[in-house]
Order: C-alpha cells, then sequence, then structure tokens
C-alpha cells in the first residue's frame, strides 16, 4: 500500500503544487483544512481532508495518526506585527512537531522554511522563520528532521514576486534600491521535486538545506531583465525606485495595514530583505543527501508562469 503523507498548508501556492505532484507520484495525501480555506487548488485530487487549523491541536493529531512522514508548509508571509508571523510560524511549527512526536511510530518531518531565516535581522518574517526551525530542532526529540530554506519561490498562483515580472512582461522593470542586490530563485515545481526526492530518500541526518535553481551566486536585477528582454523580444525600461521612497511607501502600507486591519506584503522588514545585497545559496549539501538537482531555468520559468513565448 501506498504511505501516508500529511501535509499543511495545501491550499497555498506552493502547498498545492506540492499537493498536485506527491498525489500524481501515488502518495497517499491527508491535509489539513480550515473551515474557511477555499479549496479549489485541491480539486481533481485524492486527498483525505482534516478540518482544523494550527492552533487545534486535536486536528493535529488525526491528521499525524499513523503517516510516514509530515511536510509542514504551511507560513505566513504577510503581516503587521511580529505577533501575526510567529503565531503561525514559530507557534503553529512547535505545535505541529509536538503532535508528531507523539505519534507510534513517529513519522519523518519536513518543514519548508525559507532562505530568509539566514538574516533573522531584517525583518519580523525572517525571525518567525529563524524561530520555527529552532523550534523544530528543540521539540523534534529523536524524530528525523529536516528542514528546507527555499530561495524566492516563484511560479503560477504566486502573489509575491508575480506582480513584479508582470511590470516586465509589459515592459517595464521597476529596480529596487541600488539594483545590485543579488538574489536567488526556485521555480516552485523543482521545490516540489526537492520534497519528493526526500520522500524517497533514507537519510537520517537531521539539518537545514539551502536551495535554488542552480544559478551560480544568484541573479542580479540586470539579469532578470535580461533574460525579459529575451522573452519578450523586446526591450524593458528599467525604472529605479530609490530606496528612500521604497522606505516611505512600506512605511505609510504598514500605517495603513494597521488601522485598516489587513495583513501587508510590503512594510519595512520586506524592503530590507528585497535590499539585502547577498541571497546567493548553495544546492551542493541537499545533493549530496538525496541526489536532487533543479531542472527549470529562470528563462523557463518565467516562460511557463507568464505564458511567455519568446519572439526574438
Amino acid at each position: 500500500m501506498p504511505r501516508t503523507v500529511a501535509l499543511t498548508g495545501a491550499t497555498g501556492f506552493i502547498g498545492s503544487t506540492l499537493a498536485r505532484r506527491l498525489d500524481a507520484a501515488g502518495w497517499q495525501l491527508r491535509v489539513l483544512v480550515r473551515p474557511e480555506s477555499r479549496l479549489t487548488r485541491l480539486a481533481g485530487l485524492s486527498v483525505d481532508r482534516v478540518q482544523g487549523d494550527l492552533e487545534d491541536m486535536e486536528s493535529l493529531l488525526r491528521l499525524m495518526h499513523g503517516v510516514y512522514a509530515v511536510v509542514h508548509c504551511a507560513g505566513a508571509v504577510r503581516g503587521a506585527s511580529r505577533a501575526d508571523f510567529n503565531r503561525v510560524n514559530v507557534d503553529g511549527v512547535t505545535r505541529a512537531v509536538k503532535a508528531a512526536t507523539a505519534m507510534v511510530p513517529v513519522p519523518r518531518f519536513l518543514l519548508i522554511s525559507s532562505l530568509a531565516a539566514r538574516e533573522p535581522h531584517l525583518s519580523p518574517y525572517a525571525a518567525s522563520k529563524r524561530l520555527g526551525e529552532k523550534a523544530l530542532a528543540k521539540g523534534a526529540g529523536r524524530m528525523f528532521w529536516t528542514a528546507l530554506r527555499p530561495s524566492a519561490v516563484y511560479g503560477p498562483g504566486d502573489r509575491e514576486l508575480l506582480p513584479l515580472f508582470r511590470w516586465m512582461s509589459r515592459g517595464i522593470a521597476p529596480v529596487l534600491g541600488s539594483g545590485h542586490a543579488r538574489i536567488s530563485l526556485l521555480y516552485v515545481d523543482d521545490l516540489a521535486g526537492a520534497v519528493l526526492r526526500w520522500l524517497d530518500c533514507e537519510n537520517r541526518a537531521s539539518r537545514i538545506f539551502e536551495l535554488h535553481d542552480g544559478y551560480p551566486n544568484g541573479y542580479t536585477w540586470d539579469d532578470i531583465v535580461d533574460i525579459a528582454v529575451r522573452l519578450r523580444g523586446r526591450q524593458v525600461v528599467r525604472l529605479k525606485v530609490p530606496l528612500p521612497v521604497l522606505e516611505l511607501l512600506a512605511t505609510l502600507n504598514l500605517m495603513a495595514a494597521r488601522m485598516l486591519g489587513y495583513a501587508p506584503m510590503l512594510t519595512p522588514g520586506k524592503v530590507r530583505e528585497l535590499t539585502h545585497p547577498d541571497w546567493g545559496c548553495d544546492n551542493s549539501a541537499f545533493f549530496r543527501e538525496t541526489g536532487w538537482t533543479p531542472s527549470v531555468s529562470l528563462e523557463q520559468g518565467l516562460r511557463a508562469t507568464l505564458k511567455w513565448n519568446s519572439t526574438a
């Protein structure tokens, strides 16, 4: 019989891609869904749904009963305060780990973290992802665990990087700050492939791995724009957004979010993340452990994400 994987965050951008790939690979899926969750991204998949959330220990215990592995993908990427992020990215991980370690036998546990965790001083989001990793390591006991730190993940359905790429498809490339920062990227299907390799691999070394698309040292903004020009077949205008302007917009957006009660994406912390000079990373450790290599270049990924057909 196929083994069962418990998946959190299955209705989100990354989680729904994981769900489709796991289902196609023959894994039995049990997913945690909130009562208000939109399930359109899970349409057509053979999944066992457990209603609940990360604050409900009873639903977490039902989710993980008898599973081979837990893939904890749920996370908060928007928030107006440190507490908004910690409630999901720290406390949610703590409860999930507690539920997993209560199982007999104990499942394997995979946390989808973020490369931002490498620089926790930059933002409340980055700090929460680092604290989530620490909560996993502290609470795991003898449970085998892995945390993946993917670089910036993009693809169809993404809501973070997609607006920037869409501007490029219209012929305008916003250049944030100096434009000299280097950023690593990862197509969402390659991240899903890494999870599948982890599930198939019998390694038992509990540790953290960075993931990216294999482009050495990450991309400069000019590298990304040059690829957009090739795909578009026409020039793209570089529109420089000075750092003080970006910081002002982020501060105003955060103030508005706190007044109106919405979860903002653009905040001063996010600006510090976006303009951090070095988001390059290294896949070699994960390759040695699992044999996984990325297969989708940025050019291929942007073509699929934006339905671009190069006319060059």
